[in-house]
């Protein structure tokens, strides 16, 4: 309360932010800054959002309906979330106003799903999504540089994201999982599969899996590790990668 104070009797906006950053330890910060910003009118900012396209990043059943702060961890309101995570559950990008009439609350409820997406996006699991137009246009470049970067992961492991033409930006996604995308995209069709072709890639170049600090030295425990994986995987994370990078 204290510290809510002082920062209030701050006039200057950015001063105040960056004293802000200090008080709740922030080191990095994800704001958008624009210069000479035009205010858009109460309709104009309605039919702008009504419009925008927001897409799951996350598996559905993976979403923690808690969202961690300055101030620590705080539940969401399942009322408020539940609805829209259903909505976006087939991973396909909905709009603004199909999620707002999912909700089922009408204009009343514009505010309320617009700071839950909000959230989301915060707490990693949406992104805002290009329009289809858009998409489909930059559904080509991706795929090559996607296949690229899966060709690459064989023996290196610095880029661990891959491009979405679906978000406009990078979806993170881990060496193992790359290395299973190539497994899958040259036919292998089941994890036990994308975990040997993994294991090859590794078995190689003498490199191993570690866990937990923990370097598997023999080849059945890196195997099994990589097929737990693999398991994970297609569970978990490869619905999401094949809805945001039509992988």
């Amino acid at each position: 309360e204290a510290q809510h104070g002082f920062l209030s009797e701050i006039p200057d906006p950015v001063f105040r932010e960056t004293v802000n950053d200090l008080i709740v330890n922030q080191q990095f910060r994800r704001d958008y800054f624009v210069k000479g910003p035009l205010r858009l009118s109460s309709l104009d900012r309605f039919e702008t959002a009504m419009a925008e396209r927001f897409v799951l990043t996350t598996k559905r059943d993976r979403v923690a309906l808690t969202a961690a702060g300055s101030a620590g961890e705080k539940s969401l309101r399942e009322d408020i979330y539940v609805p829209i995570l259903d909505a976006l559950a087939d991973g396909q990008p909905k709009s603004f106003g199909e999620l707002l009439e999912a909700f089922g609350r009408g204009a009343g409820g514009f505010v309320q799903i617009f700071e839950a997406l909000m959230v989301l996006i915060g707490k990693g699991d949406l992104a805002p999504a290009q329009p289809e137009a858009t998409m489909m246009a930059a559904k080509p470049s991706s795929d090559r540089l996607n296949q690229a970067l899966l060709a690459r992961a064989r023996s290196d492991q610095s880029i661990g994201v891959l491009a979405s033409p679906v978000t406009g930006g990078g979806i993170p996604v881990g060496r193992f999982q790359q290395l299973f995308l190539l497994a899958r995209a040259q036919g292998a069709k089941s994890p036990p599969e994308w975990a040997a072709f993994a294991w090859q890639c590794l078995a190689d170049q003498t490199q191993r899996v570690i866990v937990e600090g923990k370097l598997l030295e023999s080849p059945a425990d890196n195997l099994a590790e990589l097929s737990k994986q693999a398991e994970a995987f297609e569970t978990d994370r490869l619905p999401v990668l094949t809805a945001t990078l039509g992988a």
